[in-house]
């Protein structure tokens, strides 16, 4: 089975998370913007409450055996200086039951089990 990487990422944070996955041995990766607010409830600006902010959500699906190493990379690169800050961000992990290529038609989860990556 496959194994689904959802990253939400500081919108500032996001091309070097992409370059470093990238460098790492992870060029598949979908990428697109979301809004939300963590366990930060947004943040205020004077009067003005912000409660839904801009990220970056990143997506990849990864053989298993590659699952540690993936998130370390993302963790890396997404962190805030030092120990990190609110709002640098969620990584979510999922099974990823079946997967197909449109053009192929191939399910990608045949190659999981032949242990060929996708």
């Amino acid at each position: 089975m496959l194994t689904m990487i959802r990253a939400i990422v500081r919108p500032e944070k996001a091309d070097k998370v992409l370059a470093s996955l990238m460098e790492a041995g992870f060029p598949a990766v979908t990428k697109y913007s979301v809004a939300g607010r963590g366990k930060q409830r947004g943040i205020k600006i004077g009067e003005v409450t912000y409660d839904e902010l801009p990220k970056v959500m990143l997506m990849s699906v990864i053989n298993p055996a590659d699952k540690e190493f993936f998130i370390e990379t993302v963790m890396n690169t997404a962190r805030s200086a030092g120990k990190g800050a609110f709002g640098d961000g969620k990584i979510f992990v999922s099974d990823v039951e079946e997967s197909y290529t449109i053009s192929s038609g191939v399910k990608e989860t045949d190659y999981a089990k032949e242990g060929v990556a996708p």
